[in-house]
């Protein structure tokens, strides 16, 4: 009886089930690609004017830096109006700004910084996210939670007394700038390298271990090509910053020693009087070399964030 009643549970619960069931309805292939086509369509267009939007500054200054000072005026919403005939000044704005401000010697002064700085950063800081990755004490801990909370802390509030601290180790000079953004840039730059070396395999070190390597051999052999993703990232993160920093060159350096954003500066007079083909022409050499180098090297950036953002 009660295989029998099972039987007719079994069969009313299908026939229930057939009737409530909803029937899949079928997808057009045809439906599908229209609605992928205007998806594509409408990001390609999103994307363009995103792309005009941060463009159009650009062009803005590179336009301007070849008119004559009387056809930019500040206020008179001239700086919009295309370059013409009338308004074309040439070279002239570059040789005599470049002149006027000692742009050579910025330029000097700011790819010596910048280069040293950062080769500085990337070596330094990869081999101290390396050893503070792989040898697990209280005081690697320690160390580490230093670099993270260097990053929390603003400039503005440890300026005044790093300037001070600064004149007193005799740092206020080139050198003394190089040791300076070391110091500043290290926190970010450990933080990035740990993350990265977390996915390493520990394996491949003790295999170059047996081998007879040291620990600096394992680094430089294996770990750092390894690191090559984050290498260029940290580079061009660091580079960007560091080449258009302002104030903290400011602060430290010599009233006579400037670098290309001091130099941009001057371009404004003691009396706020502006010579905006000179300034426009100053801002175009001071953001193409950075603009070439970020295009050259960008595909690098992604791969190397992605890469460092893993469990640790």
């Amino acid at each position: 009886m009660s295989d029998i009643n099972q039987n007719e549970i079994d069969e009313l619960a299908k026939s229930v089930n057939a009737t409530t069931a909803k029937p899949q309805k079928e997808v057009n292939p045809k439906s599908a690609k229209l609605m992928a086509t205007i998806s594509t369509v409408v990001t390609f267009c999103i994307m363009v004017v995103l792309s005009i939007a941060w463009l159009t500054p650009i062009f803005l200054i590179v336009m301007n830096s070849f008119k004559k000072k009387l056809a930019i005026r500040e206020g008179k919403g001239m700086a919009f109006e295309l370059l013409t005939k009338d308004s074309f000044t040439g070279w002239s704005n570059y040789v005599e700004g470049a002149e006027k401000v000692g742009m050579r010697s910025a330029i000097i002064n700011s790819v010596l910084i910048t280069v040293f700085a950062v080769i500085c950063l990337v070596l330094l800081t990869s081999m101290a996210a390396w050893f503070i990755t792989r040898v697990k004490t209280k005081y690697t801990t320690v160390i580490y939670f230093l670099f993270v909370f260097s990053m929390v802390v603003p400039f503005q509030m440890v300026m005044y007394t790093m300037s001070s601290i600064a004149n007193m180790l005799h740092l206020n000079s080139v050198p003394g700038l190089i040791v300076l953004y070391v110091g500043f840039g290290a926190g970010m730059c450990v933080f990035m390298f740990s993350g990265f070396v977390k996915a390493i395999p520990f394996d491949v070190e003790e295999a170059a271990m047996i081998d007879g390597c040291t620990p600096l051999q394992t680094f430089f052999r294996i770990v750092l090509p390894m690191l090559k993703p984050t290498c260029i990232t940290v580079a061009i993160l660091e580079t960007m910053w560091i080449w258009n920093d302002y104030l903290l060159p400011k602060l430290i350096l010599p009233t006579e020693v400037k670098t290309i954003p001091i130099a941009i500066d001057a371009c404004t007079g003691s009396h706020g009087v502006k010579n905006l083909g000179w300034l426009m022409a100053m801002l175009v050499i001071a953001i193409v070399p950075i603009i070439v180098f970020y295009l050259l090297c960008q595909k690098h950036i992604i791969k190397g964030v992605a890469a460092g953002a893993v469990k640790g």
